[in-house]
């Protein structure tokens, strides 16, 4: 669909599309109905310009990183949408701002139809504050939730400036020999596949099966539409299992939390994947390649994890796989070293993808860049049907190697980098299996508002960690005394300016401060504050930063190794 001409009318400006025929879908909304957000952040905003609008000009792209700048450059924004599930819905463009991001800045709300019509919103008819920073997020604000739609938002701009002649979207042939060809160029690796191929031969023989994946938001299901059908983690397993499932039952097992690293993997890994022993995955697929910037050791946590999954009393098999953003970062640099000394099968969606971005048509371009990726962290769906190409790819590979391949036992397999955190456990308010003895002072609430994530099968959200210690007000310190040799804090980030800072304390020694606003959105987030080689009784300490004593501090849990 090229574009509208819009409802109001208006002579024709220089324009550049941040979405071009984008699928949305409706989640739930708090305050009922559904909702779509595109958070627009982040340097968002202006890859969507890059990607989608074909902007080049640096000038241009700097005007996007501030409202003010934003103003100068562009007259108005044009929205359409084609949906069946409602016949209107609110569009709303919200700027953060200076002093309270959510609350403090200039919202343009706009009721449209859903026939595709495309609307205008004028900069000049909108009342805007003095306190606006950035651009922040696009909604779509729905009267239910639930169904699917597709958008387009372009910016109209202002006299004097002039956009890239545009392109309507060209189609993707997914039986062409050229995809064929740009998904073979993801493997980086089959490893020693003897795990591998004795799951596919207990697939083939009829047993019951379950298959797991742990990582960020793109196994989380980021950028897909539905998300808990159109991840790659779903249709990697959907296809495994149409493929080699012959009668056994097939258990599906996605935890996926967004802007986390393997840090707080190996936390999650007991309750998220092994749901404390009820599950006993035959395959994990691993994604953090994109979020391992957050892991403080530079690797250490993400072979503490593998070790972990692959030292399981059921010797389960391992693909790592290496997602991509659309700049081409990634840090499989450093992940593949780790896989390689554990010959575990590896892929790779950067190898993949990102050569070919750069081509014409002409010249063998598979699938363009807008169309990969959904913004500039997060696949679309067909970049997530992509990812989920490339791991069958590497399993049909090691379907069809007859070589023996032997099950290596790790139990004593000396580390690549350190095992320092392999065997990580939980701790919080619901589990305590290490006989933590724990005083919360005044850290006596239950924080109710977390991260939500879906999980596995589940279209609805499920809170990240619930079973937390949050203060609200008050001097006392949490205290706890325990003996481990490893230990991580899980606290809560937030942008709240209710919100206040921590100060952690280790047998009476300062460690650090913990501030929920360096991050500045709801999520959760794990440090390590004791790293030793032998067990020792240890007192925890949380004293809330001098100053900070009226604000809000959440403790979500945990990670020890003892």
């Amino acid at each position: 669909m090229g574009p509208i001409a819009p409802k109001d009318p208006v002579r024709q400006r220089e324009f550049f599309y941040i979405m071009l025929e984008k699928e949305i879908s409706s989640a739930p909304s708090p305050q009922g109905g559904g909702v779509c957000s595109i958070y627009e952040n982040d340097e968002r905003l202006v890859t969507a310009a890059k990607i989608v609008g074909n902007v080049t000009d640096e000038s241009m792209l700097q005007m996007l990183r501030s409202v003010a700048d934003f103003r100068k450059l562009v007259y108005g924004v044009g929205v359409s949408i084609m949906c069946s599930g409602v016949d209107k819905c609110n569009f709303a463009f919200q700027m953060y701002g200076k002093t309270d991001p959510y609350h403090s800045g200039t919202t343009l709300r706009r009721e449209i139809t859903t026939d595709g019509s495309e609307y205008l919103i004028p900069f000049d008819e909108a009342e805007w504050k003095d306190d606006d920073d950035i651009p922040g997020q696009i909604r779509f604000e729905f009267a239910k939730h639930g169904f699917l739609a597709t958008v387009n938002v372009r910016l109209f701009l202002n006299d004097g400036y002039t956009a890239p002649p545009f392109e309507e979207p060209e189609p993707i042939d997914l039986n062409a020999p050229g995809f064929r060809d740009m998904i073979a160029k993801s493997l980086v690796s089959a490893g020693s596949n003897g795990r591998l191929k004795k799951v596919i031969e207990r697939a083939e023989a009829g047993e019951d099966l379950t298959i797991a994946f742990i990582g960020g938001s793109i196994t989380q299901g980021a950028g897909a539409t539905p998300i808990h059908t159109e991840c790659y983690a779903r249709k990697a397993f959907e296809s495994f299992e149409q493929k080699y499932m012959k009668g056994g039952k097939a258990t599906f097992i996605k935890a996926g939390v967004g802007g986390t690293s393997s840090e707080l993997g190996i936390v999650r890994y007991d309750r998220d994947v092994l749901a404390n022993g009820k599950h006993s995955p035959d395959l994990v697929v691993i994604e953090f390649a994109v979020n391992d910037a957050g892991d403080e050791t530079g690797g250490d946590c993400f072979e503490g994890l593998l070790r972990t999954v692959l030292n399981s009393p059921n010797h389960p098999a391992v693909i790592l796989i290496f997602s991509v953003f659309t700049g081409g970062y990634n840090l499989e640099d450093r992940l593949i070293p780790i896989g390689e000394h554990y010959g575990v099968a590896m892929t790779s969606v950067k190898r993949a993808v990102m050569p070919q971005f750069s081509l014409t048509k002409a010249e063998g371009r598979v699938v363009p860049k807008y169309r990969f990726f959904y913004d500039s962290y997060h696949p679309t769906n067909i970049g997530h049907m992509i990812m989920a190409e490339c791991i069958g790819y590497l399993i049909d590979a090691a379907a069809a190697d007859r070589s023996e391949d032997k099950d290596t036992d790790f139990t004593n397999f000396p580390p690549l980098r350190s095992d320092d955190f392999e065997g990580v456990h939980f701790i919080d308010r619901a589990e305590n299996t290490f006989g933590a003895m724990i005083s919360h002072g005044d850290f006596d609430d239950n924080d109710p508002v977390l991260q939500q994530c879906e999980m596995n099968m589940d279209p609805m959200t499920t809170p990240r960690f619930p079973f937390n210690w949050m203060h609200e007000s008050g001097s006392r310190p949490f205290e706890m005394e325990v003996t481990c040799r490893r230990l991580l804090i899980v606290t809560k980030d937030e942008s709240d300016i209710r919100v206040g800072r921590a100060d952690i304390y280790v047998d009476g020694k300062f460690i650090k401060t913990v501030d929920p606003h360096e991050i500045g959105w709801c999520h959760c987030n794990s440090q390590i504050i004791i790293r030793e080689k032998e067990s020792a009784k240890h007192h925890i300490e949380v004293r809330m930063h001098e100053g900070d004593g009226d604000k809000q501090f959440t403790i979500l849990g945990f990670g020890i190794v003892v």
